[in-house]
């Protein structure tokens, strides 16, 4: 095995079999199923590999099976604290349990400031044949991923998925969040209460429902006002936000879709305090790192990014039967008041 060793030449399990004088099965044994191996010959095996310096060729191991020894996931935007903050604690969770993760955005930017799928990368993860599918946030088409196999069980974590029910879906209760903000504005004294939505999606239409059902059960439905936005959700809210500020029927608090439309709101309102305008109270979704940065100290909903980490980690590694899949698993957020809202 010198010229293994001494070339450039990567060793395969074929060569590790030979140094330590086993089948080729049974190495890939060592590495796929480790207890099914007696100590004795799993130390032989794991003593030849570190002598030729072998590790597993995931992909290959992927491919030669019919389904991956891995868990596939697709992130619809590695941009968004909040989801990137999910994909890390279900990346923890599988890792305890000696489970593999492969990451990948499934989206791509659009000259609109939208996304659509990439197409391309869902097929590549396809081909990989991963043993279980995690969508993290809302993509723009979910139909993209009907070329998904059905024996592969998918997941969805912080998004509703529209027209795909084989997956199973984990989120926070929209409903239950903007009650809690709307509810915790009015007990400010705020009555003139806006909420600046998403881009259109189903969670944007969910918590813009929620939002009014809330409104309503207050008595404040004639001040409910909706305003929607489109492209990068920082910049909109700054715009909007300063609209609204210049508007006769000017809000006194915004309970906003999501932090990265509440800090581009809390920049307009600076900015208008430091004119000499009335302070205005602001809340956010989803209690991202940004919200406890010291400039914004952004009351927020803690959509219980860690709860929806498990739950959708335990989806992925004890499936339901396909018979059972498309189940909703609405975990209840909590607020979290900081001084952006006690102005």
């Amino acid at each position: 095995m010198d010229d293994i060793r001494s070339s450039s030449r990567r060793p395969t399990i074929r060569d590790v079999a030979a140094q330590a004088g086993v089948s080729k099965s049974l190495v890939s044994l060592v590495f796929s199923d480790p207890s099914a191996v007696s100590e004795a010959r799993r130390q032989r095996v794991l003593a030849a590999a570190t002598e030729l310096g072998f590790t597993p060729n995931f992909l290959a191991r992927a491919l030669a099976t019919t389904n991956g020894h891995f868990v596939g996931i697709l992130a619809a935007n590695l941009h968004n604290p909040l989801f990137a903050e999910i994909v890390d604690l279900v990346r923890l969770e599988l890792s305890a349990v000696g489970e593999y993760a492969l990451l990948t955005s499934a989206t791509l930017p659009a000259a609109d400031g939208l996304s659509v799928v990439d197409q391309r990368t869902v097929r590549s993860l396809m081909d990989l044949r991963p043993k279980s599918v995690l969508v993290v946030g809302s993509i723009p088409d979910f139909s993209a991923l009907s070329a998904i196999p059905p024996d592969i069980p998918i997941v969805v974590a912080a998004a509703i998925p529209q027209d795909f029910p084989q997956a199973s879906v984990v989120r926070t209760n929209d409903a239950v969040g903007m009650r809690l903000a709307v509810g915790h504005l009015a007990e400010q004294g705020h009555k003139r209460i806006t909420h600046i939505s998403g881009r259109t999606g189903p969670v944007a239409e969910a918590r813009s429902h929620g939002y009014l059902t809330a409104m309503r059960a207050l008595g404040l439905e004639r001040h409910a006002r909706v305003e929607e936005i489109t492209g990068d959700l920082e910049t909109q809210g700054y715009e909007v936000t300063k609209r609204l500020l210049r508007s006769p029927r000017r809000p006194t608090a915004i309970a906003a879709f999501n932090d990265l439309l509440a800090i581009g709101a809390l920049d307009a309102v600076t900015e208008w305090v430091q004119a000499g305008g009335e302070p205005i109270a602001v809340t956010g979704y989803d209690n991202t790192f940004l919200a406890g940065l010291r400039r914004y100290s952004l009351t927020t909903l803690d959509a219980g990014n860690l709860a929806i980490a498990r739950q959708a980690s335990n989806l992925l590694m004890n499936p339901p039967r396909s018979g059972t899949r498309g189940a909703q698993h609405l975990l209840n957020p909590t607020l979290v008041v900081r001084g952006s809202s006690t102005v």
